[in-house]
């Protein structure tokens, strides 16, 4: 299957800005076992046995649902103010049989015109990913702009660090989910305004 704009935007709810995708990542997905595990592997695997970083993914499977339970409410208010096509990875609907994940990542920032990730504190440092690091190396230089990494005070990642330095990329701190709306909703008029005056180009 072909990853495309049209694609993305065609699966997604309308909103006021239809065709401004912006693309939501966050630790949610890559950090749970539980997403890439049939429920009957799941009933095989008897949780003491694993390794202790394998354990604590299982036993995260909390903090795991509150990361996306936290994308899915700025989701919703970025959607309605100021009204832009927010989403993340799962509402597009492509199968991982078809596209890898990292491979999707990659292609739904490549088409959207804002992407975030949005790293919570959630009693531990969830640390970054391979797919965000993925995007970072593939789409920085030609996609930097349209790029933030947005986390909360108490996180930590030496990943992140290096990010700055290595791609420039543009990292901001949030205390309450609050400033984090209010940030990604700057942000995304930020971009917005730029691609009116021409400073970035339009994707459609």
């Amino acid at each position: 299957m072909q990853i495309t704009r049209d694609l993305i935007a065609e699966r997604l709810g309308s909103v006021k800005y239809d065709r401004f995708l912006f693309y939501l990542m966050g630790p949610y997905k890559s950090f749970n076992l539980n997403y890439v595990l049939s429920e009957e592997e799941r009933r095989e695997i008897d949780i003491e046995d694993l390794p202790g970083p394998l354990r604590r993914l299982f036993r995260n499977k909390d903090d795991i649902n509150a990361a996306q339970a936290l994308l899915r409410r700025i989701q919703g208010k970025l959607r309605t103010e100021p009204g832009v096509n927010a989403f993340l990875a799962l509402d597009v609907g492509v199968d991982t049989d078809a596209v890898d994940a990292v491979t999707q990542s990659i292609e739904y920032t490549r088409y959207s015109n804002a992407t975030a990730f949005v790293v919570p504190f959630l009693g531990h440092d969830f640390g970054v990913g391979e797919e965000a690091g993925s995007v970072l190396e593939t789409l920085a230089e030609t996609h930097g702009d349209r790029l933030v990494f947005v986390h909360e005070d108490d996180v930590t990642s030496a990943m992140i660090r290096s990010a700055r330095v290595r791609w420039d990329l543009r990292v901001e701190t949030y205390e309450t989910e609050a400033e984090l709306v209010a940030k990604l909703r700057r942000f995304a008029g930020g971009i917005m305004q730029r691609e009116r005056r021409g400073d970035l180009a339009r994707l459609d």
